[in-house]
């Protein structure tokens, strides 16, 4: 499932469902990101994307999980809209054979979401609203995945 939401959203319900009657996986890994305070400079986080086009993308970038890890299944869910410190801002789950594949997947997506995804970041704060470009670190840990599937 791939998704993306308004909503706030409970992750232990999301990741309860994601393992109901999974007898043939042997791991679940999971991520969930929350939205940070900045000690206090950011009040709210609002995240903007292109419905339809985001999801697509997305989809492409769990599918290259999926047949890289030999994924079972996966979820990711991501939240639009004003988010405030605290809570949810996107999970994601995979289910694999062994528990390896399940965490590299998982590891794989957020590198990806944080800095492919085609989200818009804008936190308001005391001093206003700023733009939320990814950070260098963002790109080097996307860059590992190029090298080690070049390798």
């Amino acid at each position: 499932m791939i998704g993306l939401t308004e909503a706030a959203f409970d992750p232990g319900a999301l990741l309860s469902e994601f393992s109901l009657a999974r007898q043939e996986v042997g791991a679940i890994a999971s991520f969930t990101g929350l939205a940070r305070a900045e000690a206090g400079q950011t009040q709210v986080l609002e995240l903007e994307a292109y419905p339809g086009f985001t999801e697509a993308r997305i989809a492409k970038i769990a599918e290259q999980a999926r047949e890289r890890f030999g994924l079972a299944d996966l979820i990711v869910l991501h939240r639009v809209g004003k988010i405030g410190p605290g809570e949810p801002i996107v999970f994601v789950a995979t289910a694999s054979r062994h528990r390896r594949q399940a965490f590299e997947a998982c590891d794989f997506l957020m590198d990806y979401l944080k800095s492919r995804a085609p989200f818009w970041k804008k936190e308001h704060g005391p001093d206003g609203a700023r733009w939320i470009e990814p950070r260098a670190q963002d790109h080097a840990d996307v860059a590992r995945w190029e090298q080690e599937k070049k390798s």
